[in-house]
C-alpha cells in the first residue's frame, strides 16, 4: 500500500466508504421493505423479489453478511486513513488524531447515516437490486457467517432469548384494520369503507341490524280483506310476515307476487292467503352477523324473524340488511326513507324513536353509543331511567335530542340537532 501514490490511496479510501455505505443502505432497505408488497412481487415471478425473499427467510445469515462487510470495511478504511496521515504528515503529531476524527466523520455521514436514510426512504428500489450482490456474497463467506452465528446463538441461549426467525408473519384484525386506514390513499374511498365495514361485522349481532318489532310491516290474517288488500297495494316490500291476531303468532311469509292477479279484481280471500304462505324462518337473538349470513346462505333464505329465548318476536332481519351494512345503502323500502333521515337546513331532523342506532349513525354521521340499547327509544330510556315527558331534552355523545312524543310504553318521536364540529 505504501508504494501506491497518494491519489490512489485516497481513491481506495473513497471506494471503501462507498462500499460500506452499500452494506448499511442494503441492511436498512432489507429490514424496511414492505413484506406484503414483496410477496405480491414474488407471486408475479420477479427474480429480484424471489432472491430478496430468500435472503429475508434466513435473516440471521443475511445480517451476518451485512455486519461482516460493514465492519470489516470500516476497519480497513480507518486503518488506511491512519496510514495516509502518518506518511503524509510525519512531522505533525496531530496527524493521526485529525485523521481519526475525519474518518469517523466520513463513516458516520457517508457510510452510515446518509445510506440508511436512503435505504429507509426507498427500500424496494434498493433491496431488490442489492439482492443480486448479497446472495452470492452470502455463499462466498458462509463459513465466517456460520462461525459468528454459533456465538450469537449461544449468547441468546445463555439469556434464554428465543428468536422468531422462520415463523410466518401474521397480523391481527386490529392491525389489518390499521393497515387499511393507513394505506387508504392508495384505494378508492368506497373500497376502504367496505373493508372497514367487514371488520366491524365481527362485533355485530342480529339485534343490531334487525328492524325492531314496532316497525315491522306485517299482515294480520284477522283483518277485513279490504284492509289487507289496501295494505298489499301500498306496501313497499315483496314479502310480508302474516300473523294471527298478535305478532308473536307468526303463521308464515306471504309473497306479494302471489296476490298480483287478485289485486285487480279484488278476489283475494283469507283462505287464499293461508294457502300461499311459505314457512317462516326464525333467527335466535344475539346471533353473530357472520354466523347468520352463513345460515342464510346454507338455508337459502333472505328473511328471518328474530325471536328471543321465549319465542317472543323481537324484530325482522333480511339479507339486504347485512349487505347494506357491508357496502352501504343501495336501496330503501320507501322512496322518502333516505330524505326522512337527512339534516334539514337548520341542522335538525325528526326521527321515529324505534329507529336502530346503527342506522341513525350511518345516515346522519353521528356517534351514538352502540354497546347498550339498540334503538333511540332504548337509549333515551337508559339515559333518563324513566319514560320522559314530551319536550324533555338531553345530550348523548355530543348529540342534542328533544323528545317530541311519548306514550305509556316509551318515546315515539325525537328531534335531533346536528352536533357542532
Amino acid at each position: 500500500m505504501d508504494n501506491l501514490p497518494l491519489s490512489a490511496q485516497i481513491g481506495i479510501l473513497i471506494g471503501l466508504l462507498a462500499l460500506s455505505g452499500f452494506f448499511a443502505m442494503s441492511e436498512t432497505a432489507m429490514m424496511a421493505i414492505n413484506r406484503f408488497r414483496l410477496r405480491h412481487l414474488v407471486k408475479q415471478g420477479s427474480r429480484a423479489a424471489i432472491r430478496t425473499q430468500e435472503l429475508l427467510n434466513q435473516t440471521e445469515r443475511l445480517l451476518g453478511v451485512l455486519s461482516i462487510g460493514n465492519n470489516v470495511i470500516n476497519t480497513v478504511a480507518a486503518t488506511l486513513s491512519t496510514s495516509i496521515a502518518i506518511h503524509s504528515f510525519r512531522d505533525n503529531e496531530w496527524a493521526v488524531s485529525i485523521a481519526a476524527a475525519l474518518i469517523s466523520f466520513a463513516i458516520i455521514v457517508f457510510s452510515e447515516l446518509t445510506p440508511k436514510v436512503l435505504g429507509a426512504s426507498f427500500p424496494e428500489k434498493i433491496a431488490l437490486p442489492a439482492s443480486f450482490v448479497l446472495k452470492p456474497l452470502l455463499r462466498l463467506i458462509y463459513p465466517a457467517v456460520w462461525f459468528l452465528n454459533v456465538f450469537v446463538s449461544g449468547l441468546l441461549g445463555l439469556f434464554r432469548i428465543k428468536t422468531n426467525s422462520g415463523e410466518e408473519e401474521t397480523l391481527s384484525p386490529e392491525e389489518l384494520r390499521a393497515l387499511i386506514i393507513d394505506q387508504s390513499r392508495f384505494m378508492p374511498k368506497k373500497h376502504k369503507s367496505i373493508l372497514l365495514n367487514l371488520f366491524d361485522l365481527e362485533t355485530i349481532e342480529v339485534d343490531d341490524l334487525m328492524t325492531p318489532r314496532a316497525r315491522i310491516e306485517a299482515l294480520n290474517i284477522n283483518d277485513p280483506i279490504d284492509k289487507i288488500l289496501h295494505q298489499l297495494v301500498t306496501c313497499y316490500h315483496n314479502k310480508l310476515p302474516v300473523y294471527d291476531g298478535e305478532i308473536n303468532n307468526i303463521l308464515g311469509i306471504f309473497h306479494i307476487r302471489k296476490a298480483l292477479h287478485h289485486l285487480e279484481d279484488g278476489s283475494l280471500t283469507h283462505d287464499e292467503i293461508r294457502s300461499n304462505l311459505s314457512k317462516a324462518y326464525f333467527v335466535p337473538s344475539e346471533t353473530a352477523i357472520f354466523e347468520q349470513l352463513q345460515h342464510f346462505q346454507e338455508d337459502q333464505q333472505r328473511l328471518g324473524i328474530v325471536v328471543d329465548e321465549y319465542s317472543e318476536v323481537l324484530g325482522l332481519l333480511t339479507m339486504e340488511d347485512i349487505i347494506e351494512e357491508m357496502v352501504g345503502e343501495f336501496t330503501s323500502a320507501a322512496p322518502n326513507a333516505r330524505s326522512y333521515t337527512t339534516w334539514d337546513s337548520d341542522g335538525q331532523v325528526v326521527l321515529d324513536a324505534s329507529m336502530p342506532l346503527r342506522q341513525v349513525n350511518r345516515r346522519l354521521h353521528v356517534q351514538l353509543p352502540l354497546d347498550g340499547p339498540k334503538t333511540l327509544n332504548g337509549l333515551i330510556l337508559e339515559e333518563l331511567q324513566d319514560i320522559p315527558d314530551a319536550q324533555v331534552s338531553l345530550r348523548v355523545a355530543g348529540c342534542t335530542m328533544e323528545v317530541l312524543q311519548v306514550d305509556e310504553h316509551g318515546v315515539r318521536s325525537v328531534r335531533l340537532y346536528r352536533p357542532k364540529p
